[in-house]
């Protein structure tokens, strides 16, 4: 080859004025991966087929679809493991020097940079025997192996449904079983290379935030390769049932993280929430205007109701941070009777999606079967709603559950003085104030949780912008 292969390439980055070409990718349609257990006889191991253009092929700053089909055949091997082994496309890409591979199932996302083409690494047969000899290498249960990349849009079409269904048919049966059916979670580093910090707690109710690895497959993958990025988590002792916080998943976060991560609440994205790498299907925002949440998925053609795209958001909601109100996410979990559960009965709601008051309209359609009837009507799109400020007249008219949380800025200054003239301590279980902005644009509004306040006094004052005029 003539190019190195090794795990110290994972991480890399490949800049736009880096790249020479890019397969798939937000500005791309359709494309995917998806790996497959065959019968031996069915494939040819090492063998390497390329549908569409190959790399030396492709223009210089081009964009192409990618289709990555692997193929696997072994005595051992079972369905449960197709997503396990697909996941690894992203793990072995990156091993490439001058490869960069982001995301998975139909999101995927790479880059070939112009130093790899020029050092020779000009077709998909090499980068199709790299991922055989990896694949055969690091899972010796794999004795077999063949690689199908689909190029063009043409050729794409009917191996990108037949992923969508195996993905639909994952997703589905992971839907029937709960946290609370199970008494073993699982976790995953994977995306380490990427977010350090970052551990992924996957259970029943609260699949990888990538979307592509539900508790079955993470159970699958931690029996076949107990000494791989994917483990066991024993939950131990239950501190928090309506936050999801366990002792052994607390444990595993601080070893895992380095000590960076003490603490997390699984159904919580306000509270010591779950880290985010960057491989996450979609971001749960927290809007304080009106005390909601949005979510924006990263196949979305619009930037959210806040005002940020998705990828702008993304920079600052990955890498492992622990971040309140920026939260990645996968879709599966959104469908979940879990999600963000303990913020919702924090203010005064039984479910987390009635949190939700926002959705990017592709994904709303995407959801439709899997958001209660009641509420999906009341959930706002880029097609209802492109402004903030406008956004709480519409939740208030089409009565969202949200508006039973508001608090009126007359109602907390009532509380306050009443307070005040007492010369008592206030108690705030949750409070929120609802606060004009500068010169009168958007605002803000201040939420305090389990804390109590004593003050002499309290001013609010409108702040103008505009200055007297000395006589």
């Amino acid at each position: 080859m003539p190019i190195d292969v090794g795990p110290v390439y994972e991480g890399e980055r490949i800049r736009s004025n880096q790249m020479y070409v890019e397969l798939g990718g937000p500005k791309i349609e359709k494309h995917f991966e998806l790996v497959k257990v065959r019968n031996a006889k069915e494939i040819e191991d090492g063998k390497v087929v390329l549908h569409g253009p190959d790399l030396k092929d492709m223009e210089e700053g081009s964009r192409h679809p990618i289709g990555i089909l692997v193929e696997v055949a072994g005595k051992e091997l079972e369905e449960d493991l197709e997503a396990v082994f697909e996941r690894r496309i992203h793990e072995f890409t990156n091993f490439i020097n001058g490869v960069m591979h982001l995301n998975q199932r139909y999101t995927n996302w790479m880059r070939i940079s112009k130093t790899a083409i020029e050092k020779g690494f000009n077709s998909f047969d090499m980068m199709g025997t790299i991922l055989i000899r990896l694949f055969k290498a690091e899972l010796p249960i794999i004795e077999k192996c063949q690689v199908t990349f689909y190029t063009n849009t043409k050729d794409i079409e009917k191996p990108y449904k037949i992923a969508l269904d195996a993905y639909n048919k994952r997703d589905e049966r992971a839907r029937g079983l709960h946290d609370s059916d199970v008494d073993m979670f699982y976790g995953c580093v994977l995306c380490q290379s990427f977010a350090p910090t970052h551990v992924c707690c996957i259970t029943p109710d609260r699949m990888s935030l990538c979307g592509s690895i539900n508790w079955f497959d993470a159970r699958a993958a931690s029996k076949v390769d107990p000494k791989g990025p994917l483990f066991e988590i024993p939950p131990k002792e239950c501190i928090n049932e309506l936050a999801g916080e366990y002792v052994g998943i607390n444990e595993t976060m601080k070893k895992r993280s380095l000590g960076d991560i003490e603490r997390i609440y699984l159904y919580s994205g306000m509270e010591y929430p779950h880290t985010s790498c960057g491989c996450f299907e979609a971001i749960d925002f927290f809007i304080p205007e009106v005390n909601g949440h949005g979510i924006i998925d990263r196949n979305a053609n619009s930037i959210a109701i806040n005002g940020l795209a998705f990828s702008a958001m993304a920079n600052s909601t990955g890498g492992g941070r622990q971040l309140a109100g920026f939260n990645g996410i996968s879709l599966q979990y959104i469908s979940s009777p879990k999600f963000q559960l303990y913020d919702a009965v924090q203010v005064g709601l039984e479910r987390g999606i009635d949190l939700v008051v926002w959705m990017n309209s592709g994904l709303k359609e995407r959801l439709k079967e899997f958001i209660p009837k009641d509420i999906i009507d009341k959930i706002a799109t880029e097609n209802e709603i492109t402004d903030i400020n406008n956004l709480k007249n519409w939740l208030k008219e089409n009565d969202h559950p949200i508006t039973k949380t508001w608090v009126d800025v007359e109602e907390v200054e009532e509380e306050i003085e009443e307070y005040e003239e007492k010369g008592a301590m206030i108690p705030m279980g949750t409070q929120t104030m609802s606060l004009p902005g500068v010169g009168g644009i958007g605002g803000f509004k201040i939420i305090l949780k389990n804390c109590k306040i004593h003050a002499d006094t309290i001013i609010i004052k409108k702040i103008d912008s505009k200055k007297k005029k000395s006589k």
